[in-house]
């Protein structure tokens, strides 16, 4: 079947067409979604595209392998029938201000609406946003509506301990000049070294400066809002919210070298919470497995921490990273406030997080923080101490442990508390 859709003729893409003009040119910021203009990113009808890279982020590889494989027809069109957004989110403001959001498409989830088959002559344009609502199931809510902690109100949390939420899900869309401008370098160097870290994957960086977005091959975000999504453009409510990144190991199968499920939990249990209260809880969901230096090198690192002369040290505890990977830590968080910018959030009443890059993101995007909560030590499992400690000594916020002064008079945390 796919095969009977494709010619033998392979169609370079990595230069313009002489004299064409673009189908569907990008208005980045615009103040509606047909003046900025659809993301193209399907091959189907390869003079549509407005963009580098394709749909679906990583998954474009599987799709290929289904196109190869005769699964599935390159040129099909998916039908959008019955799938607009689950609940309303925005327009807001932060959509027409293009510094403010330069990794997300804001009109993603609107494609439907805004870009029909007969407005755009029959182009495939997709989605990079979806909207739903679902319940999420967990062990640990069950055990604090046991305890008291939580109540079942029949709204956010039910009796049989699962919890109402509104799930989204984000691919990315990544605006170069934006991009570039975030992390304070020029467009023309960020997309040299995109390009060449990407082993040359993606020619039309370096030789397409006419093409201004970019659908990188990574993971996206899942958002997670507790409450009365209504409550949104309402700046006088109360948000409650955490921002995760992946970890695999702990989120899903419990390991518990790490925090991260504990603190992903409590994250949940006062997002239902904040919602039961009045307000709106927020959990952000990133692919970012292994400080986003990725599962292999996270489970290395643990091999080295492990296997060190002295055992496992939160004094080393960053130090094995770099040795295995180079950095510490990859996530630099600058992109992360687009989502809060995309929910027309400007003020964050309760930040579950003890990280520093993920505080300083914020408020430097003109996101106020009025309270940091860090994670209560009865939810820190006993592998896990080493992390914590070396996270506070590191400048992680905490309520409990003061700076101290060495024997030089140097400041610094005492290691020994934990």
């Amino acid at each position: 079947m796919s095969r009977a859709n494709r010619t033998d003729h392979i169609r370079l893409t990595s230069h313009p067409e002489p004299g064409r003009k673009a189908a569907f040119p990008i208005h980045w910021g615009a103040a509606d979604a047909r003046a900025r203009g659809p993301i193209v990113g399907t091959v189907s009808r390869t003079g549509d595209r407005n963009v580098i890279g394709s749909h679906g982020g990583s998954y474009a590889m599987y799709r290929a392998l289904a196109v190869s494989a005769g699964a599935l027809d390159p040129i099909r069109r998916p039908d959008l029938t019955n799938t607009f957004p689950a609940a309303t989110i925005g327009p807001f403001e932060q959509w027409r201000d293009p510094a403010k959001i330069v990794a997300l498409d804001p009109w993603g989830h609107l494609v439907a609406e805004n870009f029909r088959p007969e407005i755009t002559e029959g182009a495939d344009i997709r989605p990079s946003i979806a909207v739903t609502r679902a319940r999420l199931d967990l062990p640990e809510i069950r055990e604090a509506l046991a305890a008291k902690r939580l109540r079942a109100d029949g709204d956010v949390v039910h009796a049989n301990g699962s919890v109402s939420v509104v799930k989204i899900a984000i691919d990315p869309v990544w605006h170069l000049p934006g991009l570039a401008a975030r992390f304070g370098t020029g467009e023309t160097e960020l997309r040299r070294t995109l390009f060449e870290q990407t082993a040359g994957m993606f020619p039309e960086l370096v030789t397409r400066p006419d093409m201004k977005v970019f659908l990188p091959p990574i993971g996206g975000t899942t958002v997670y809002l507790f409450g009365d999504v209504t409550k949104l453009p309402d700046h006088r409510t109360k948000i409650t919210c955490r921002v995760h990144d992946e970890c695999n190991g702990s989120d899903v199968f419990g390991s518990d070298i790490c925090t991260c499920r504990p603190y992903l939990i409590h994250g949940i249990e006062e997002s239902a919470r904040g919602a039961q209260e009045g307000g709106l809880g927020l959990v952000v969901y990133n692919r970012k497995e292994g400080r986003a230096l990725g599962e292999v090198t996270k489970f290395l690192v643990y091999n080295a921490r492990k296997r060190q002369e002295d055992g496992d040290a939160a004094a080393a505890y960053f130090e094995r990273t770099e040795c295995v990977a180079g950095v510490q830590d990859a996530r630099f968080q600058q992109l992360m406030p687009d989502t809060i910018h995309w929910l027309g959030l400007k003020r964050i009443d309760r930040f579950l997080s003890m990280s520093d890059m993920k505080y300083d993101a914020m408020t430097s995007q003109g996101i106020d923080i009025v309270e940091r909560v860090p994670i209560p030590l009865e939810l820190i499992p006993a592998d896990a101490h080493v992390e914590i400690a070396a996270k506070k000594a590191a400048g992680y916020y905490s309520t409990d442990i003061a700076p101290e002064k060495d024997v030089n008079g140097v400041v610094g945390r005492s290691l020994e508390k934990y």
